[in-house]
Formats: structure tokens, C-alpha cells, sequence
């Protein structure tokens, strides 16, 4: 791990957790939709339409029916949107995508393009000015509520203006004005479809990015539990295979460990591998105990900061120091009776092997705190003196095969892959982050409301 800025990376794949739905993790309250993007040939093609219609509609008004019109500013004017238009694809040629702000320049010149058009060709009295719908409509299926808002407050100052000032049309009759009231119903029924049809548009393709942006995360969650059976069965495979290479092993270093000398260098070497070998069978045991059903002794509540030692315990090492602290809201102390939890194994196995990340690249002290509030919220923030995370995998942490010791050690990356998958199973948040002055930190933390305990 590397160390980097301090910087809260939420997990990378959402989580489906008890009281919270899928509509509050998605939809972004600020604009009003998913953060959407358009790919830039894509607007390219539908501006190149739209220019081919301006012109060959203006090539037939003036040349087949005879209108005297400014040509050559008209076709000045559309040139402006050619030139806007080439510039587009040679910046952004291929596949690239336009973010939000981009694609919203894009539309709100044609709003201006075509009101400059409408300007020389009669305003509102221009049969084509309900044209002006059409920027305000795309905005209202690709853009966000914000941006389509904007475009729609450009469109209806431009069709103000065009109320009151524009070149007349070239009528047969020299003295034929439209009517006043008449132009002023036309402006009040582009203002109504305008406003209409860009909220009708938004809210059908909002609900469509609803159901996408659902149908999504929940793909993902089923990925995430298949990856995570798959390594559940490799787990119980394993822990089966393993269990007579494991006492060949113990047979044969207690054999060393009675046939050598006590002073032995060998002898101290054999005693090692013999104890490594119980932590291996014991560790197998009590996996096997903790997916048996519940036992009154394995599900006892106890408070929640004693679960995180009972978590930590088997992950002590010299040369390193955990400090765990608990304390109550705003910093209080613990109260008397402070929350309990069932230490069920998706916690244990969860927080610990979190906690035995931080040991392993700790270089003196691990800090754990575990807080709460007076809604219900808990937390545990897991803080090491490492040098943190390498900015590469950060934003990735907590994938399968994702590891910052990936090939080293027999290391494959599945530790915090498993443990955020289990505490996710009871409803927790994962983040990690790296800390300002230096190592990793790992954010847990059960909302307000959720029972700190695992699903069944």
C-alpha cells in the first residue's frame, strides 16, 4: 500500500441494505436524475439532420415558392452551427462521450441558432418555431432536471423576443399584419408546450433511468453474491482437503519435537510448526462451529466494543499495538448500558479480518474506535500507521482479486472482498480512505435504524 490523500471512497459496488431503497442511493436529490451523458457523434448526427433541414427548407421557401428572403444570412446563420458542429468532432471524435455541461452548451446554441433563424424569417409567426421544443425535449430525456430547466428558461426568453422583435414575413398583402392577440396566443401555446412536454419528457425518462439504474444494482448484488458462494465453496473445499495434509504435518513435527534435543535450534523450529499447525486445525474447527446453527454460547449478546476485541484478538502480533476505544454521542463516555450485538460470524470474521489487514502493514499501533449515537447509528474506524493504500486499487477495493500484495505471499485478494461482503450482510457501509497524515483508514458504519446483527 502507498499513501495518498485523505479521501472517503465509498464501496464500489452499491449494497442493498435493510431500510434503505434503491431510489435513495441513486437518484441524486441535487439534480433531480442519474448523471447522464451523450456521446458526441451521437449529437453530431442529430445536428447535421436538423442543418440539413434548416437549409433545404429555406432553399425551397426562397427558390420554389418565391419568398424574398435574407438568404445569405440565413444560411450564415446556419453555417455558424456547421462550423460548432465540425469543431465537435474534431475534438471529440470516435466514441467519446460529452458530460452534462457539454452537452448542454451543445443544445442551448441550437436554441439560440434557431432563434437567430426564426429572427430573419418572421418569429413566432414562422410556422417552424415550434422547432424550439425540440432542444428543451432532448435535454429532458439525456440531461438532468437542472440543465433542462436552464434550456427551458433560454427557449422562453427566446420566443419572448420573438413576440416583439423579428423580420416580417414577406406576405402577398403588403399591409397584412398578424393580429396581436393572435401572436399572443401563439407565444402562451409555445410557452404551455414548452413547459409540458419538457416535464412529460423528463419525468417518463427519469422513471426509465429509475428502473435501469435499479435493474443495475441489482445485477450487481447477485454478481456479488454468486462471487462470494463461489469463494464460500472453495472455502469449505479447501478447509476439507486440508484437514489430513494438516495432521500429517502435526504427527510429524510432534515426532521431531520428542526425537530432538530440547536446546535444538531444529527443535525451537518444530515446536513452531507444530503450534502453527493447532492455529490451522483450530481456526478450520472453529469455522465449522460458527456455520452450525445458532448455540446459546456462540450468539450471547455482549457489548458492541467487546465484539470488536473478540473480533481483534486472534490478530495480535509483536511489534504492534491495538488501542481500541468506545465512546458514546459527540464523544461522550460509554453509558452504563451500552448497545449490544449478537457476535455473530459475519461480524467476527468480517471485523477481524479488516483489523488483521491494518496489523499485518501497521508499524506500531493500530487504533479502532467504536462509536454511536443517539439514533442508533454505530461505527467502527479502523486506522493503521502503515504507509495506506495505493492510490491505484483504492477506488477498487473490496473487489475480488484486487490486492495490493497480489501474487506476494500466496495473496489473492479476497480478504476485504469477504469481509465487506459479511458486513454488508448486516446492513453496514464499507469505505476506505487513506488518512491525512499517513496510513490506511477503513470506515464501518450501520446506519441509524438498522440492527447491528446478521440477516437470516
Amino acid at each position: 500500500m502507498s499513501r495518498a490523500g485523505d479521501v472517503w471512497r465509498a464501496s464500489a459496488e452499491p449494497a442493498i441494505v435493510p431500510g434503505m431503497t434503491i431510489d435513495s442511493r441513486l437518484h441524486d436529490p441535487e439534480s433531480g436524475a442519474v448523471p447522464r451523458t451523450l456521446a458526441a457523434r451521437t449529437l453530431a448526427a442529430i445536428r447535421w439532420v436538423a442543418l440539413a433541414g434548416q437549409v433545404v427548407t429555406l432553399l425551397v421557401v426562397h427558390l420554389v415558392f418565391g419568398f424574398p428572403l435574407p438568404l445569405a444570412l440565413a444560411l450564415a446563420i446556419v453555417g455558424a452551427s456547421a462550423v460548432l458542429n465540425l469543431t465537435l468532432l474534431r475534438r471529440r471524435p470516435g466514441r467519446d462521450r460529452l458530460n452534462e455541461r457539454e452537452a448542454a452548451f451543445y443544445l442551448g446554441f441550437d436554441i439560440l441558432q434557431l432563434a437567430a433563424l426564426l429572427f430573419v424569417t418572421g418569429g413566432l409567426g414562422n410556422p417552424f418555431a415550434l422547432l424550439l421544443l425540440a432542444p428543451v425535449t432532448v435535454s429532458a430525456t439525456i440531461l438532468s432536471r437542472r440543465s433542462t430547466i436552464h434550456l427551458c428558461l433560454v427557449a422562453l426568453v427566446c420566443a419572448s423576443a420573438l413576440a416583439f422583435a423579428h423580420l416580417p414575413l414577406p406576405w402577398a398583402a403588403e399591409d397584412f399584419h398578424l393580429p396581436p392577440i393572435y401572436t399572443a396566443g401563439l407565444w402562451v401555446a409555445l410557452v404551455v408546450a414548452l413547459v409540458f412536454n419538457a416535464a412529460y419528457a423528463w419525468w417518463v425518462a427519469e422513471e426509465a433511468r429509475r428502473i435501469s439504474a435499479a435493474l443495475g444494482a441489482t445485477q450487481a448484488a447477485l454478481a456479488r453474491q454468486q462471487r462470494l458462494a463461489a469463494v464460500g465453496a472453495l472455502a469449505a473445499a479447501a478447509a476439507h482437503e486440508l484437514g489430513s495434509p494438516l495432521s500429517t504435518i502435526a504427527v510429524v513435527a510432534r515426532e521431531l519435537v520428542r526425537d530432538l534435543p530440547a536446546d535444538s535450534d531444529v527443535a525451537e523450529d518444530a515446536r513452531l510448526l507444530l503450534s502453527e499447525s493447532q492455529r490451522c486445525r483450530d481456526i478450520l474447527a472453529s469455522l465449522a462451529r460458527r456455520s452450525e446453527p445458532d448455540t446459546p454460547s456462540s450468539f450471547a449478546e455482549l457489548p458492541f466494543d467487546a465484539l470488536v476485541e473478540q473480533a481483534a484478538d486472534p490478530h495480535q502480533r509483536d511489534g504492534v499495538t491495538v488501542i481500541i476505544e468506545a465512546h458514546g454521542p459527540d464523544g461522550a463516555p460509554v453509558p452504563a448500558r451500552p448497545p449490544t450485538v449478537r457476535p455473530t460470524p459475519e461480524l467476527l470474521h468480517g471485523l477481524g479480518s479488516i483489523i488483521q489487514n491494518a496489523v499485518q502493514f501497521a508499524v506500531a499501533t493500530v487504533e479502532v474506535t467504536v462509536s454511536w449515537e443517539d439514533d442508533g447509528a454505530v461505527a467502527v474506524e479502523v486506522e493503521d500507521d502503515g504507509p495506506g493504500f495505493a492510490p491505484s486499487v483504492l477506488s477498487r477495493l473490496g473487489e475480488p482479486y484486487v490486492s495490493t500484495r497480489s501474487g506476494r505471499d500466496g495473496h489473492m485478494g479476497l480478504g476485504l472482498f469477504i469481509a465487506r461482503t459479511l458486513l454488508e450482510r448486516t446492513g453496514a457501509e464499507v469505505g476506505f480512505a487513506n488518512r491525512v497524515d499517513g496510513g490506511a483508514r477503513v470506515d464501518v458504519r450501520w446506519p441509524a435504524g438498522i440492527r447491528v446483527e446478521a440477516s437470516r
